[in-house]
């Protein structure tokens, strides 16, 4: 039989007394070793951290408008269409550049 050896990684942190008993308290608690606590609540936090960062939540009002948008574009205004103007000059006129990239 064998066994697979997960690479793991090891994080310290120092923090003052009254903090380690406060964490210590909590992990007993919850039937936990310190470590156990420390990464599960971590990871907890990290989780949604992650998450916040990542996820644009909508109202259903917001979802609405935002789908009308992508099904009904408006028509460009004249700032998109001098940007794409100037995009689609540098495109032509750079014959080294990645926009002209061919596989």
């Amino acid at each position: 039989m064998e066994t697979i050896n997960a690479k793991q990684d090891r994080i310290g942190a120092r923090v003052s007394h009254d903090v380690y008993e406060t964490l210590c308290r909590a992990a007993e608690l919850s039937g936990a070793t310190i470590n156990q606590f420390l990464v599960q609540s971590a990871l907890k936090e990290a989780q949604a951290v992650i998450e916040r960062e990542q996820v644009i939540r909508l109202s259903v009002r917001d979802w609405g408008w935002m789908l009308n948008l992508l099904e009904n574009p408006p028509k460009p205004n004249a700032k998109l269409q001098a940007a794409m103007s100037r995009y689609q000059n540098i495109k032509s006129s750079d014959a080294d550049s990645i926009f002209n990239w061919q596989p």
